[in-house]
């Protein structure tokens, strides 16, 4: 068992209050996590600057250089964590005994960290679309056409509400530090492992310690993080999303509400499609926002219901250190039967068939001492206006929904990925047009294959600062 400190800038804190970290399986004790509180995170906030001011005297360039060494050293080092030391198989071991996550699929998210980190200047090129880096270090400059901009950061540091349940969101504050910004971290009570491993990593690769904190801890320091910094995230459900919506300080993620449209001129065909839809809904235990809910079809829903059921039915757990284990178990107790009995109250509406229990043996819930598992459900819906049609749950759930393509973009709601596939340069150019979808994908593309040099979920540069008129000498006479 290791003992995991607040890290307040940097500065290891113990606190008298802990909270024990425990196997999901065995009940093992695993870590005592010392507890922030709100007030202590709003105090350390007077010293917000600081951290941007220390980061200052690095170039960006520098700062890459950095985050690409502790992209090796995160994904193969052995690294402290709290008084102890950690490999990374430890690393995934831990957390998949906290998070339920099976080993391999820590190992891939892992990976991704790593892809992300080594390529911080590809990524920084992408969004922001060519900038030259000295501009946001300086804050202003001229551009390659000639024009002098000029940008100016929204806050000092980024503070982030992190869950436990979805590893992989950690990419999204990664490029937080070469952008000369401080990070405060509320970790979530199940995973504070990618924060403390990757905060060492940044350590170990010559990051000053003085500009990273992280508060683990009840509700009120996620409050206090959310008050006490000017730029922030919260990764929630949608109760969360509403809360902070239209609010510029705050940057809430949520369910993705994620789905694939066969255009009409496609589904004939859809077939061809099958393995791309399983990937969609199964990958990653089908934990990700970025994972499919949703498929829209104007016709063969039946059948395509059918096919889906046949290869994600059968699919049941294993032992989470088995390298193809399919399937994350729900730690937090209850959770997983209260999602089990929304279901069933779904399928009771006449338009909705539960497709997967005749080729699952046994319930779609498997209860053990410590755990529940849910095995994936396909449901298919001729009625597009159901509720359940537009369902998300953090386990491979799908729906198959009938609807009209005319109708189809009006109906489906929020999509943070949409894999459209088909060449009807009508409906192609509807789909551009769709504010309601964030990231479009048009062909035969998984909805969970991001491309890094993209961004996903909101454009952490727009987030982070504002472009503003800037001068240094008068205008050209007109």
């Amino acid at each position: 068992m290791v003992e995991i400190p607040v890290l307040r800038w940097g500065k290891p804190y113990e606190s008298l209050e802990k909270d024990e970290v425990v196997h999901f399986e065995t009940g093992e004790t695993l870590a005592q996590v010392h507890q922030a509180n709100g007030g202590m995170i709003q105090m350390d906030m007077r010293k917000a600057q600081r951290a941007r001011d220390i980061l200052r005297e690095f170039s960006i360039d520098d700062l890459i250089a950095k985050v690409g060494k502790a992209a090796d050293l995160y994904a193969e080092g052995t690294l402290p964590i709290g008084d102890g030391q950690q490999t990374p198989a430890d690393f995934c071991k831990m957390q998949s005994a906290t998070t339920g996550l099976p080993e391999h699929m820590c190992a891939g998210n892992m990976k991704k960290n790593q892809f992300v980190l080594k390529n911080m200047r590809e990524i920084l090129d992408a969004l922001t679309r060519g900038l030259p880096l000295d501009i946001l270090a300086k804050g202003y400059g001229m551009e390659d056409r000639g024009v002098m901009v000029s940008y100016q950061a929204n806050a000092p540091v980024l503070g982030l509400v992190l869950p436990s349940n979805s590893p992989g969101v950690h990419t999204l504050w990664m490029p937080v530090i070469p952008l000369q910004m401080g990070l405060v971290l509320k970790p979530g009570p199940q995973e504070p492992w990618t924060p403390y491993r990757m905060a060492e990593a940044f350590f170990a690769a010559g990051i000053p310690r003085e500009v990273i904190s992280i508060y683990p801890g009840g509700a009120d320091c996620g409050a206090a993080v959310l008050a006490s910094c000017e730029r922030a995230m919260i990764f929630g459900g949608l109760p969360t999303v509403e809360r902070y919506h239209g609010d510029p300080r705050v940057q809430p993620h949520g369910p993705g509400f994620s789905k694939i449209i066969l255009g009409d001129d496609k589904v004939d065909d859809w077939e061809k499609y099958l393995d791309l839809m399983v990937d969609s809904v199964l990958v990653n235990s089908g934990r990700s926002c970025i994972s499919c809910s949703g498929i829209w079809v104007s016709r063969h829903g039946k059948e395509i219901a059918d096919a889906l059921a046949q290869r994600l039915g059968p699919v049941a757990p294993l032992p989470a250190t088995h390298p193809e284990s399919p399937l994350a178990a729900f730690t937090v107790p209850g959770m997983a039967e209260a999602i089990s009995n929304q279901i069933d109250q779904g399928i009771k509406d006449p338009s909705v068939t539960e497709v997967t229990a005749k080729y699952r043996d046994g319930e779609r819930l498997v209860k053990n001492e410590r755990c529940d598992f849910l095995r994936p459900t396909v449901l298919h819906c001729t009625n597009s206006e159901t509720e359940i049609s537009k369902a998300e749950y953090m386990f491979p759930f799908v729906t198959v929904v009938d609807c009209p393509e005319d109708q189809m973009l009006k109906r489906m709601g929020q999509t943070l990925v949409c894999s459209a596939i088909t060449e009807n340069e009508k409906l192609q150019q509807q789909l551009l047009d769709a504010t309601f979808i964030d990231r479009l994908n048009i062909g035969e593309v998984k909805t969970i294959a991001l491309n890094w040099l993209q961004p996903h979920e909101g454009n952490i540069i727009d987030f982070l600062f504002r472009a503003r008129a800037f001068q240094n000498s008068p205008p050209p006479a007109h």
